[in-house]
């Protein structure tokens, strides 16, 4: 009944907070689908490499933000981008599982661990959650459009078009943010 009565911005917020606890549930379902130990190094070393270089270039935002708006604008595509951003978002799941998988034995492995102060410690939690906010209410946006659009085209309404690039310009903005705030995060550990 409440989408009925709902305007159509409404219905827009309505279905981004649909897909926004959809792509908490995809992610969280790759989590619990553990990659083998020797899959999780190899991403693990390739996130790890991924930031190194990064860093040293001093390119790490940029990095960050090119792959994130890449693929947030491939969950644009009407109908097919909302199959690709579930499959990314549980990817995303196995890649947490695979850093946590490796960095949790190298932990246990060794005599020393690092030495963070509760205030580091805080500060990268908040720097984690703005990041994970940015990315993932982003990928909700592109996912949700994307159904949006598909209808919008079967309905012939080519006025969606604008919407949409509204809606990337908005994304651009966020995940901008997030890779910053990411970028802060990742120098803090």
């Amino acid at each position: 009944m409440f989408w009925k009565n709902a305007s159509g911005r409404r219905k827009r917020i309505y279905a981004a907070l649909f897909v926004f606890v959809i792509a908490i549930i995809a992610t969280i379902a790759g989590f619990f689908v553990p990659p083998s130990l020797k899959d999780a190094q190899i991403i693990n070393q390739q996130l790890n490499q991924t930031v190194t270089q990064g860093q040293a270039n001093g390119t790490l935002a940029e990095s960050i933000f090119v792959n994130n708006f890449g693929l947030c604008l491939l969950m644009f595509i009407p109908l097919v981008g909302a199959g690709f951003g579930l499959v990314v978002l549980f990817s995303t799941g196995q890649a947490f599982r695979a850093a946590l998988m490796v960095e949790g034995s190298n932990a246990v492995n060794t005599a020393t661990t690092a030495n963070f102060t509760i205030t580091t410690v805080i500060l990268t939690l908040v720097l984690i959650g703005a990041t994970f906010l940015c990315e993932y209410i982003s990928y909700s946006i592109g996912i949700s459009e994307s159904l949006w659009l598909f209808r919008r085209l079967l309905q012939r309404r080519w006025r969606e078009a604008k919407v949409t690039a509204i809606l990337i310009g908005i994304v651009a903005l966020l995940l901008t943010v997030g890779a910053i705030v990411e970028t802060l995060a990742l120098t803090l550990v």
